[in-house]
């Protein structure tokens, strides 16, 4: 059968198969045309296709505040920033600013690391540095500045480091503030200052505290008094003998610091409300009064070797030997370099007090042993191997051996390898004057470690060995017996020294010891050393109780807490000491006298007087005695170091040589 195209059935079929082939291969041709007009590159500047548009560059921008620049060199800038030299590729900004970038303290704009903008802080401003804290600068002169938040030191001689305010050197002018916005922006302690005059705040009467509600002074010759007053200098004149006095309301005080000075560079200022030993002192130097919120502070500055005149006679007996007394003067004159650098009391500029929380000053009248002593070591200081200051302690009497730095129980004590716990034995020294004269090795002895052990330093306390130095000394040993034993005097004990630091107190508690508040002790069952320090020294004390067992760490604490306040201190040569506040020392072992399981009372055997770090100055004593000379003496007992001399030598022009 055919259709109306005369086809038969056979015929349609190859058609229709015909069909779709060319259906396919049109198909294919259209897709092939399509891929490579995709690829084909535009013939001309705008042909039909659309460019995509590219992501646009986010420049970085970084400000490196308050940086020290070092060198704007031809390449790059190189610059001092928290502790670190960094270099940085110039950007846009080196043609605006060559040549004269070179030490400042400037803010350093980057755009991709590279640098773009430089802007230098040229205001500054300079005068002694009465004062300072956390957030501003009292400034002589300019009164108190503020710190800017971003605030940046450079100590600038010596090896460059970055320094902060409490680096200031008080009562000097040797640092240029750099300002911004009316705050200090940066600090440039531009040169290094020899130590010659130091600050000292006065305490109150029997150093009571550090504020007075009232001072009166008056002085041997006519002296003047200055102060600022609606922004005008005010200068008063006072006659000898005349009498200055104020109080918390004084005017005078209202708007910044009095200061009092003779007209004489020999005149003393005398403290009329102040007692001492001596009864009321007269300072050298000048004073100075700065009202606070608790009262006022009273600041004695004067010259550092006049200084150690009124404290070698306060800190050792005018009477011993002058080698002891010259070595004395070597270590308060060392003492008080380290604190003139690192000042005890930044905020009100002060660098020690005149307690034994620093060195005792003016409490004894000057003498002329003392001070003989002060002159011949003129400008002497002890110093550690990298030339600082050596960190130099020093106490009444040993019991035969030293301690280390260790007995204080700091947050992260010093590792100071010249104070060693040594025999303080004639031996001793002459075995390390030996080696000393040879050039040989030093002599080591492992006493310090051999005495950690319980029964080891039971037998060595319980003994006395001629041949130590202060075999003789009253101090050398020693026994306190407490009868009865009072839990409620311990209780109170124990929670002074937690409130003083409540990490070296602690509570025994699900078998651990932890830092908690002071329960009561209850009847005490046990008292005994459970660990010994170096040389014997007592570290831990643990007391057991019905109710709390307490365990007590370092020395000073435990001599506190053992301390019944009320019996007396048995010496070796026969005389009984009262010991108010502390043992005479941590050296000793406790023998419990017990009734029904519980402590009625103890006994205490030791030795020493203090708390026996550095030099003994019994002990140093007796070496003079022995012929022994002051560097014999600190050399043995501060091992390694070196002495010399602060100032510079002056040719007859008073010219350094």
């Amino acid at each position: 059968m055919k259709n109306g195209w005369g086809l038969n059935k056979a015929q349609r079929m190859q058609m229709k198969a015909f069909v779709c082939l060319l259906g396919i291969a049109l198909i294919a041709a259209l897709a092939a045309g399509k891929l490579f007009s995709a690829h084909r590159e535009p013939q001309e500047e705008g042909a039909c296709e659309t460019a995509r548009p590219e992501t646009p560059h986010v420049p970085v921008i970084q400000v490196l505040k308050n940086v020290w620049i070092l060198e704007d060199g031809a390449d790059a800038l190189l610059v001092f920033r928290d502790g670190q030299r960094e270099s940085y590729p110039w950007g846009n900004a080196r043609g605006e600013t060559q040549g004269r970038l070179r030490e400042q303290v400037a803010d350093v704009e980057l755009t991709d690391g590279a640098v773009t903008s430089v802007k230098v802080k040229e205001e500054k401003i300079n005068g002694r540095i009465l004062g300072a804290d956390d957030n501003g600068v009292e400034v002589e002169g300019y009164g108190r500045v503020l710190l800017a938040q971003d605030c940046r030191g450079y100590k600038l001689y010596g090896e460059l480091q970055m320094c902060t305010v409490k680096d200031l050197n008080f009562g000097y002018g040797n640092a240029d503030l750099c300002m911004e916005d009316g705050k200090i922006c940066g600090i440039l302690m531009a040169r290094e200052e020899a130590p010659e005059k130091i600050r000292v705040l006065i305490r109150t009467g029997n150093y009571g505290g550090n504020y007075h509600e009232k001072v009166v002074l008056t002085a041997d010759t006519d002296f003047t008094v200055t102060y600022e007053k609606d922004a005008a200098l005010q200068t008063e004149s006072y006659a000898a003998g005349q009498e200055f006095s104020v109080d918390t309301g004084s005017g005078c005080l209202t708007d910044g610091r009095v200061r009092i000075a003779s007209v004489l560079q020999t005149g003393r200022i005398t403290l009329e409300n102040v007692e001492r030993s001596q009864g009321r002192p007269a300072y050298r130097g000048q004073m100075e009064l700065l009202l606070t919120d608790q009262g006022i502070v009273v600041i004695n500055e004067l010259p550092l070797e006049e200084y150690l005149y009124s404290v070698v006679p306060s800190e050792m007996p005018s009477g011993y030997p002058a080698e002891a007394l010259k070595a004395q003067a070597v270590c308060a004159r060392t003492y008080a370099c380290a604190h003139i650098a690192h000042a005890g009391y930044p905020g009100y500029g002060a660098h020690v007090d005149d307690s034994t929380s620093y060195q005792v000053y003016n409490n004894i009248l000057e003498q002329e042993s003392t001070t003989a002593a002060v002159k011949d070591t003129y400008g002497q200081i002890l110093c550690a191997a990298d030339g600082s200051p050596a960190s130099v302690y020093y106490y009444s009497t040993s019991c035969g051996v030293g301690s280390d730095e260790t007995v204080w129980k700091t947050a992260a004590p010093q590792e100071l390898d010249y104070l060693k716990s040594k025999p303080l034995s004639r031996s001793a020294m002459a075995a390390q004057t030996a080696a000393m004269a040879s050039g040989g090795e030093l002599p080591e002895d492992d006493i310090g470690e051999r005495l950690r052990e319980e029964s080891a330093f039971a037998e060595f306390i319980s003994s006395v060995n001629e041949d130590d130095f202060e075999s003789q000394e009253g101090w050398y040993r020693w026994t306190c017996t407490v009868d009865p034993v009072d839990p409620d005097r311990i209780t109170k004990a124990l929670r002074d020294r937690y409130n003083a630091n409540e990490n070296l107190v602690l509570t025994l508690r699900d078998g651990n010891y932890v830092s908690e508040k002071i329960r009561d002790l209850g009847t005490v069952r046990d008292i005994y050393v459970a660990k010994r320090g170096s040389g014997g020294v007592a570290e831990e004390l643990v007391i057991e109780g019905k109710n709390s067992t307490y365990k007590v760490i370092s020395e000073h604490n435990i001599r506190y807490v053992l301390n019944s306040g009320t019996d007396r201190v048995n010496r070796q040569d026969g005389s009984e000491v009262d010991c108010p506040t502390l043992l005479p020392s941590g050296f000793f072992i406790v023998t419990t006298g017990k009734k029904d399981g519980s402590v009625v009372a103890y006994t205490l055997t030791g030795g020493g007087f203090g708390h026996g770090v550095g030099m003994s100055q019994n002990g140093a004593a007796r070496m003079a005695r022995d012929g022994f000379t002051t560097r014999d003496i600190l050399l043995f007992f501060f091992e390694g170091c070196e002495i010399k001399t602060i100032y510079e030598e002056k040719n007859g022009n008073g010219e350094a040589i």
